[in-house]
């Protein structure tokens, strides 16, 4: 009984179930950013592409080539866990943008989306993508 409470009381986690959940985790939340953002922007399952909103005034072949970019490529390197603390910074930029800029005003409901999204790569930026990943066998070829 000791020992079942330390396990479920334990503040540090580490080891193989942490990998584990980082991977599922890496994976699920990329594929869904994908799915649900990133292929109606380019007009796969839906019958017109969704426009990309500007609000920063960006040039609009760079505003939209960046919000495809980080909706559709860097999520792939961060299910692969590739250099996933860089390929997080546009995925936050983007989804950064949408909450505090595009719908600041918004009521929650509408604006849950993008803060959602932030905190859970904000969450990867800060812990990494785990043991299961190519930044781990990157690092300990170079180690």
């Amino acid at each position: 009984m000791k020992k079942l409470i330390h396990v479920i009381t334990n503040t540090n986690p580490a080891g193989k179930l942490t990998d584990i959940a980082l991977l599922i985790f890496r994976i699920l939340l990329s594929a869904e950013l994908m799915v649900a953002h990133g292929l109606k922007k380019i007009g796969v399952g839906v019958s017109e592409a969704e426009q990309v909103p500007n609000p920063l005034h960006l040039p609009e072949a760079f505003n939209n080539l960046f919000a495809d970019a980080a909706n559709l490529v860097f999520p792939v390197f961060v299910i692969f866990g590739f250099f996933t603390r860089i390929a997080v910074l546009p995925i936050l930029a983007v989804t950064l943008t949408g909450y505090f800029v595009l719908h600041w005003n918004d009521a929650l409901l509408v604006k849950d989306t993008p803060f959602m999204y932030s905190l859970c790569y904000l969450f990867l930026l800060f812990v990494g993508a785990g043991k299961y990943s190519v930044d781990y066998y990157i690092r300990k070829l170079t180690s």
